[in-house]
């Protein structure tokens, strides 16, 4: 009798039919507070291919600057409309699209405010833990003042800026490695 080794594996692709219940692409219900905006996420592997088996979510303040959290008691307006959650899987072209309001600024705990920014977690076949990045909207003047940011590389930190098209959608592509890498944080 021979005995062979199991095979490693990573985690997924398991997403639909399980979490792809807890969907919620569209963030901001009708009467929500705050300007509209589309935005749309591209995930490469380290080689630039699409992925198109991948989960993302996101995680953001109100256009007030207040998260929909318990442990965030300050005396800002929270909208019941809006949770700040959002998960999506990636589409056959490696896009995940999420319509949702451009957060406020959010304090920093040593002081000051960070610039208006989405948390985003990425989850994909390949990948063990999440990996946690952050969308940040070009031409903000605030991101000069970011204290995350300012933790960034100066080459790097074009990975976390998204651009709007001639559309007015907000587009990032994150790349899970190789030369165009997105910058990942740990949490």
């Amino acid at each position: 009798m021979s005995r062979a080794l199991t095979p490693s594996q990573t985690i997924g692709p398991f997403y639909f039919g399980t979490v792809t219940n807890a969907y919620r692409q569209d963030l901001a219900m009708p009467g929500v507070a705050g300007e509209r905006i589309e935005i749309v996420l591209t995930l490469h592997d380290g080689a630039g291919a699409i992925v198109p088996d991948g989960l993302l979510e996101i995680w953001q303040a109100n256009s007030h600057g207040r998260y929909n959290h318990p442990e965030d008691r300050r005396n800002l307006p929270l909208d019941p409309g809006f949770e700040g959650f959002g998960r999506a899987s990636t589409d056959t072209t490696g896009c995940a699209r999420f319509a949702t309001v451009k957060p406020g600024r959010v304090p920093w705990p040593a002081g000051g405010l960070q610039a208006a920014h989405i948390n985003i977690s990425v989850f994909a076949r390949g990948v063990l833990n999440r990996l946690a990045t952050r969308l940040y909207f070009d031409g903000d003047p605030a991101l000069a003042e970011d204290p995350v940011l300012q933790l960034v590389d100066p080459a790097r930190r074009a990975t976390l800026i998204a651009t709007r098209d001639e559309a007015g959608v907000w587009r990032l592509p994150l790349y899970l490695g190789g030369p165009n890498e997105t910058v990942f944080f740990d949490c």
